[in-house]
């Protein structure tokens, strides 16, 4: 049997400002270990096509759906790992995770295959892999059989932040009683009904109970058996994405949806635009609906008192991340990126501290967060789009200094790439070369700089910068000029299909 990954990598992350944002959202941050939470997401399939016990398991490459903006990130993660993804499917909007899944079943059916999907999101936490590789090998059989499977987390608390699953009775097979579970890792029950995120007094009944789960937003399937579900539910979805796919371009890893088309595309989730709708559903051609259980550490890290919960802790229960100092101080976060960050006589505060902005923040209104991104964003502030670092398929810029006519960047190319041949209409640039080698094309000229070289790059010259060696290229640029903003730039040529939009 075939498996087909699919890892939706659309969320921004916004609770977790200022380390998350919007061009560099979570699922790109190393929160959890050494590797990104993306790159986590593709490693604890290692060893999955070994878990099944009856049947040999074809683990295809995963396909990725993400955002169109982010889709260098997303090469960039697989190429570290040394992995490569069946395909990065670029959404030019969001739409949510029911227009996302259509568009990777399209995908995984073609070439005649009907593999089975497990569908993951790109930020989540799972401590304990072989057991959440255990349970997808179960939840794969009972894909295989037509059912819809989902994972339900075995809740270690009265949660208030997730949505509940409520476990029907155990699930046998659909002939003689027997059932298909027989020799495998786990149980399945039947899902009996998706439950909105309660309140604290009615979660802990939900805790006391027994029978309700967190929601995982974890499911497997077989991807014909998705698009006929979300044809019957929800055909608008349906027939707008297709027609995005359909008309959808292909150019090396990554696939493009038609803008206009999935722009169309009505925007909701895999919960409520099919699974609250087939739970406990009595339809006699209707596919099983079964939950299985799942105790393997996880977390969606949703906020920064989860970050605090998974991140290991001192005898005070303090995390330091960085150049940190705390004394006389209990159960803090504290995360400092680029100034040393000290807390006294404290508790349960969350200290996050990057290059352009400080968050402060009671443990127990992490939530609240999302209200500084909101101001942010309404306000058009920088902060709430980029970091200081702002990340380029060629490497990365940072602004070091600016003032009415000018700024100042650091710039660091990759070995081997270049940025695009371009012209400003209002700014002339000025380059000198920290470190490396620099290949400079200017109007009809093209020469080597190197370390502590220079060049001047009039208003409305043609340019190009490329990194021709094996190190990284540093450069510092004074751009002078009456507007400086990154929308001017038009380029003529770019190896990665950029427009001005993309900065």
């Amino acid at each position: 049997m075939l498996l087909q990954p699919v890892i939706l990598s659309g969320g921004s992350g916004t609770r977790l400002w200022p380390l998350s944002r919007e061009a560099y959202p979570k699922q790109f941050l190393p929160l959890t270990s050494e590797h990104t939470m993306l790159q986590e997401t593709v490693r604890r399939l290692d060893g999955l096509d070994q878990e099944h016990p009856r049947h040999a398991i074809g683990l295809l490459e995963p396909l990725v759906v993400c955002n169109e903006a982010h889709r260098f990130l997303v090469a960039e993660q697989f190429r570290v790992l040394g992995r490569h993804p069946g395909a990065i499917i670029l959404e030019p909007k969001g739409r949510n995770t029911a227009p996302a899944l259509t568009v990777a079943a399209l995908a995984a059916l073609r070439g005649g295959l009907d593999p089975v999907l497990l569908v993951m999101p790109a930020d989540h936490m799972i401590r304990d892999e072989p057991a959440f590789r255990a349970a997808v090998a179960d939840g794969v059989t009972l894909a295989e059989q037509g059912a819809v499977v989902t994972f339900g987390i075995v809740p270690s608390k009265p949660e208030v932040g997730y949505g509940y699953i409520r476990q029907g009775e155990p699930y046998v097979g659909e002939a003689r009683g027997e059932s298909p579970l027989e020799g495998l890792a786990g149980h399945a029950y039947r899902l009996s009904a998706f439950v909105e995120k309660p309140d604290l007094e009615t979660a802990q009944g939900y805790l006391a109970d027994g029978r309700y789960l967190w929601n995982s937003g974890i499911f497997v399937l077989k991807a014909s058996l998705w698009l006929s579900l979300i044809e019957r539910l929800r055909p608008d979805i349906a027939q707008a994405a297709t027609h995005a796919f359909t008309a959808g371009r292909e150019a090396g890893q990554f696939f493009g949806l038609d803008a206009a088309a999935f722009a169309a595309c009505p925007s909701d989730s895999i919960d409520y635009a099919v699974m609250e709708h087939i739970a406990g559903e009595a339809r006699r051609e209707a596919p099983a609906t079964i939950v299985i259980p799942l105790d393997a550490g996880w977390s969606d890290v949703g906020a920064w008192s989860a970050l605090w919960e998974v991140r290991a802790q001192d005898a005070a229960g303090n995390v330091l991340d960085g150049d940190a100092f705390v004394h006389d101080a209990n159960n803090n976060l504290l995360i400092a990126r680029h100034r040393m960050v000290a807390v006294v006589g404290v508790d349960d505060l969350i200290v996050v501290e990057t290059p352009d902005a400080v968050l402060v923040v009671k443990k127990d209104r992490a939530q609240d967060v999302k209200v500084v991104t909101q101001f942010l964003e309404h306000a058009g502030r920088h902060e709430f789009r980029h970091h200081q670092r702002v990340h380029r398929p060629w490497g990365a810029y940072e602004s070091i200094g600016h003032g009415g006519r000018y700024q100042v960047k650091r710039l660091s190319v990759k070995p081997g790439e270049s940025l695009s041949l371009q012209m400003h209409h209002h700014r002339a640039e000025h380059w000198v070369v920290v470190s490396g080698t620099a290949r400079v094309t200017c109007d009809d000229k093209s020469f080597l700089i190197t370390e502590n070289q220079s060049t001047y790059i009039p208003v409305g010259s043609a340019h190009r910068l490329e990194n021709p060696g094996t190190i990284p290229l540093e450069i510092i640029e004074v751009q002078s000029g009456s507007y400086l903003g990154e929308d001017d730039i038009v380029r003529f040529e770019d190896v990665y299909a950029r427009g001005s939009k993309d900065g």
